[in-house]
């Protein structure tokens, strides 16, 4: 349905809380032994799902205010972590050695929160970078999640498309894996909204630039999910910006017309940049998530 509306052990070593009813923070040991930053929000009562969200490049999980409130305040658990490089979770900035590292870290990630949730309907959220460590872990561990939500599907990127560019990243990453380059992402290419702007500048944790390993690694990502997308049969909600300069909305499209699933929706938000929870409207994008919740749980 298309809608153009606008392997490590889980531990606990400490953490900073967080805010709400039932709150709090941690760490849980990823792949290599790095001690990766969580946090979570529950409602007040018991919850009647539970959402794990995984960030994209070069952000945190903190920067998800506009979909937490809501999604807590409708009786959702809300759980959250910084991949390895990214916000409070330690590692070279935005990099990564092998794209497995994400999946298997995310995978370590649903243990923790599964076997604090025992028993409750979970739920993937991704955005953007964090789309494609959904998706490969949707593929590559089928039926371990009761439904998906991806936003900002990065498909289809932009600015990457040339062939002679692909295969730059590609003898980069084998003969300066780390060297750092800067992605050129604006702050009006990710939102119109004016305090998300004065937000995202005063952001620390926030940075634009990653390595050509990255890079690499993230385009094979993308070719694998391609070839591996058909075998997705879990219910599929996917959102994306209607006007998102960083990930094409075709993405999103061809997603949607190659999952498997008997249930899979897509909102395309009309002028919408590339965060549509954090844009003009984030109102409907959260509504639209709590009414497709409400409808998979029932």
């Amino acid at each position: 349905m298309s809608d153009e509306t606008g392997g490590s052990r889980a531990t606990v070593v400490g953490g900073e809380p967080g805010s709400g009813p039932d709150s709090g923070a941690g760490r849980f040991l990823g792949v290599g032994g790095l001690q990766l930053f969580w946090q979570r929000w529950c409602p007040a009562g018991e919850p009647r799902a539970v959402l794990a969200f995984v960030h994209g490049v070069g952000e945190h999980s903190g920067r998800y205010g506009n979909l937490v409130g809501p999604l807590v305040a409708a009786g959702y658990a809300v759980y959250g972590y910084d991949q390895r490089g990214h916000g409070r979770s330690p590692g070279p900035r935005v990099h990564v050695e092998r794209w497995t590292e994400y999946r298997d870290d995310l995978h370590t990630f649903l243990g923790l929160v599964g076997s604090r949730e025992l028993g409750r309907p979970l739920v993937l959220y991704g955005h953007s970078m964090g789309s494609l460590v959904v998706l490969d872990e949707l593929i590559e561990h089928p039926g371990g999640v009761d439904g998906a939500i991806v936003s900002g599907v990065a498909l289809q990127p932009a600015g990457v498309g040339k062939p002679y560019q692909r295969v730059l990243v590609r003898v980069l990453s084998r003969v300066a894996p780390r060297l750092s380059l800067d992605l050129k992402i604006a702050g009006d290419d990710l939102t119109r909204d004016p305090a998300a702007l004065v937000a995202g500048r005063a952001d620390p944790h926030l940075t634009s630039r990653a390595t050509v390993r990255w890079g690499a690694e993230s385009l094979a990502a993308v070719a694998r999910i391609e070839a591996g997308m058909a075998a997705i049969e879990v219910p599929l909600l996917v959102l994306h910006g209607g006007a998102d300069p960083l990930n094409r909305p075709a993405g999103a499209h061809a997603l949607v017309d190659a999952a498997r699933s008997a249930d899979a929706t897509l909102h395309v938000y009309p002028g919408a940049r590339h965060e549509p929870h954090n844009d003009l409207g984030h109102e409907r994008v959260a509504s639209d998530i709590v009414d497709w919740l409400a409808h998979l749980t029932g």
